[in-house]
């Protein structure tokens, strides 16, 4: 069987924790232990998120400025792309015995005229003052918006994610039985101009770049793994229901009730991928890989 498995950013970082090596190899380590019933699929591909990572990036960039110059998101995307790999291949090797495993740098092009790019929706990197914000708005052209009394922070678009540039690449290294790391953070975020890639500053949500690959490859079975073990019904109310399957039209149905920024994307993402989507997490995974915890998205 082949399958696409979306690791949660609680794979790397956990609530009150600073992001530093250890700790995310750490946490990698039980990820990677949870993944062992996983790990013997003859064609396996892992995707990443890379929020925090990112935040953390931008921060270290802005706190240097007057030392070196700041890169462009896009390319802070990929140097956490090349970072989670490498963390995420250190823990996984030992697991594989006599199996290769690969991180590829992946490229996902999006469109220039997409209408996210009028709609920044996504919150990155440090917060600042408001005497701050209106420099870097007249002087970077970033939109800044006020975030939750913390400051103020730079807010960019999600544009939808159209085509995986390396797909070939993770295709031949998926079926030759290695284990693939790709489409890390959503990909790296570029804009096909005549015969040329040019990066651009967004942030493609890792769940549709997951779905996109899973389609793309053909895949049998995409793999969600979030902080919660299922989607529920009416989650955070005295009534909450954990869903165990949803037909496709009842998974359209249920979107409306689903948080935006959380779940939402994620049954989204299962209704892109025309095959099995199970949505869970770490802890209940064994369980939902045996039907009795997480939620199925049927094909």
């Amino acid at each position: 069987m082949s399958t696409v498995v979306a690791l949660g950013g609680n794979a790397l970082m956990r609530p009150g924790e600073r992001g530093t090596a250890v700790e995310q190899l750490a946490n990698l380590r039980r990820a990677v232990t949870a993944l062992q019933p996983l790990l013997g699929e003859p064609a396996l591909v892992i995707t990443h998120g890379n929020g925090p990572q990112v935040g953390n990036e931008l921060l270290r960039q802005e706190r240097a400025a007057q030392e070196a110059p700041p890169l462009p998101l896009w390319l802070a995307v990929a140097q956490t792309q090349a970072e989670i790999g490498a963390l995420v291949a250190a823990e996984l090797r030992p697991a594989l015995e006599d199996r290769e495993v690969a991180c590829v740098l992946t490229h996902i092009t999006v469109a220039a005229d997409d209408p996210a790019f009028d709609r920044p929706t996504k919150p990155i990197g440090p917060f600042y003052s408001a005497d701050q914000a209106e420099v870097l708005e007249r002087e970077r052209g970033w939109a800044l918006v006020s975030d939750a009394n913390r400051g103020h922070r730079r807010i960019v678009a999600s544009p939808e994610p159209l085509e995986i540039v390396e797909l070939g690449a993770i295709r031949r290294l998926a079926e030759s039985g290695t284990v693939t790391i790709a489409c890390g953070g959503g990909g790296i975020p570029v804009v096909r101009r005549g015969g040329r890639l040019s990066g651009v500053d967004a942030v493609i949500d890792k769940d549709r770049a997951s779905a996109l690959l899973a389609r793309e490859l053909e895949a049998e079975r995409l793999i969600i793994l979030t902080e919660v073990p299922a989607v529920y019904r009416s989650f955070g109310e005295h009534d909450q229901e954990e869903i165990r399957e949803l037909n496709r039209s009842d998974a359209a149905a249920l979107l409306p009730q689903l948080s935006e920024g959380s779940m939402r994307p994620k049954v989204e993402s299962a209704l892109d991928f025309a095959g099995e989507t199970l949505i869970t997490n770490f802890d209940a995974l064994e369980a939902a890989l045996a039907g009795t915890a997480g939620t199925r998205v049927r094909p």
